[in-house]
């Protein structure tokens, strides 16, 4: 990895992993919602996985470094579960995209690192 794909992917990857910390702990309340409320909730975190998913996407398309492909195709995963109301294992697949986001980072980390750059 060179050094520009490395900045854009550190910052990227730091970026993504806080919006999908957040994710996931919005996936989390959405079960202990009371019935009436959870449709409507629901709608909203679907729009904002598809949100996340989005800038995933651009990390993809900026850096192509392959964790971010990853955690896009488990965020999908992601969306498609909460879209059955199964938002234990919505979250599961969240933190599996936390990881593949985290591994992404750490690269470009190591990239840094090795140039003196932090």
């Amino acid at each position: 990895m060179d050094l520009k794909t490395a900045v854009k992917g550190y910052q990227f990857a730091e970026r993504a992993k806080s919006e999908l910390i957040i994710s996931s702990q919005l996936t989390i309340a959405l079960a202990g919602f009371p019935d009436a409320e959870r449709p409507g909730g629901k709608r909203m975190l679907v729009l904002l996985l598809e949100a996340v998913r989005s800038e995933l996407e651009f990390a993809w398309k900026g850096t192509e470094i392959s964790d971010f492909r990853r955690a896009i195709n488990l965020l999908s995963e992601s969306i498609s579960t909460v879209e059955s109301e199964n938002y234990g294992a919505a979250s599961l697949k969240i933190s599996e995209s936390i990881s593949a986001v985290t591994t992404a980072a750490q690269g470009a980390w190591q990239v840094l690192e090795a140039n003196g750059l932090i």
